[in-house]
């Protein structure tokens, strides 16, 4: 259902039984999924996409132009998967050159206040809690958590299942399946109750942490640490994905207990 008081364009592809309620505001070149429920208020602006099951709450801006003084007008996109919740005046902004996308995945929950700045990709079954800022060109991959009032800095990557303590300040890449928390940020331990919950077996975990404790515990330096885990530890999915990452992280990464 479409509120005769809602202002959608005729220009906007909106899918079945969507509901833009009172006062939400649809722009042109926007496509809307089906089942997808937009609350009073929202503003959805040009050239977004919005999947199928998703819930816009009062006051999110979403594919609004970037506060990138670079940006000049380039016909950059954003979009939403599937299944995704945007709580109250999220600000989510729309890609510049760099990228020409901001992106958000599938089954992800954004809360109150959340701001995602233009060229920032964030991958499914993401947590963002109330407050926290990303700055642009941040990368966070799957099943990712990020407490509130925590703040990326431009071009980190965040890797898959790690968990990001209340109101850390990232200024280093964080390593997939661990925990960071303190300042300056730094390693805390595996992410072990969230591989758990999501099915990882344990001599999976047990693995994880033999790596993570070469790397950051006993006092290797990176490099030399990756050598070490090479030598040491049995080749695995889970090794390959955090050699990889590592290894692609020019900028460093978060720092050891």
């Amino acid at each position: 259902m479409i509120s005769p008081l809602a202002n959608v364009s005729p220009k906007a592809k909106i899918g079945k039984n969507v509901t833009i309620e009172p006062f939400a505001t649809v722009y042109e070149d926007v496509t809307i999924g089906d089942n997808t429920y937009i609350h009073p208020n929202a503003i959805i602006y040009p050239d977004t996409t919005i999947g199928s099951n998703c819930q816009i709450f009062p006051g999110a801006l979403i594919g609004v132009v970037s506060q990138d003084l670079k940006y000049k007008g380039e016909k950059a996109k954003t979009t939403i998967g599937n299944n995704t919740i945007i709580r109250e005046y999220v600000t989510v902004h729309k890609g510049t050159a760099d990228r020409m996308v901001t992106s958000v995945g599938d089954n992800c929950l954004l809360m109150g206040y959340v701001h995602v700045a233009h060229d920032c990709i964030i991958g499914n079954n993401v947590i963002l809690a109330n407050y926290v800022g990303l700055a642009g060109h941040v990368t966070i991959e799957d099943f990712v958590i990020i407490e509130g009032y925590a703040a990326v800095q431009q071009f980190i990557v965040i890797g898959a299942h790690s968990f990001l303590a209340a109101a850390t300040q990232v200024r280093k890449n964080v390593p997939p399946f661990i925990r960071v928390a303190r300042e300056p940020l730094q390693y805390i331990g595996v992410n072990t109750v969230g591989l758990s919950r999501r099915g990882f077996e344990k001599e999976t975990i047990n693995q994880i942490e033999d790596i993570y404790r070469l790397i950051f515990v006993r006092g290797h330096n990176v490099s030399n640490a990756l050598d070490v885990v090479a030598q040491e530890i049995p080749d695995s999915e889970a090794r390959k994905q955090i050699i990889k990452f590592i290894k692609s992280s020019q900028d460093g990464i978060v720092k050891g207990i």
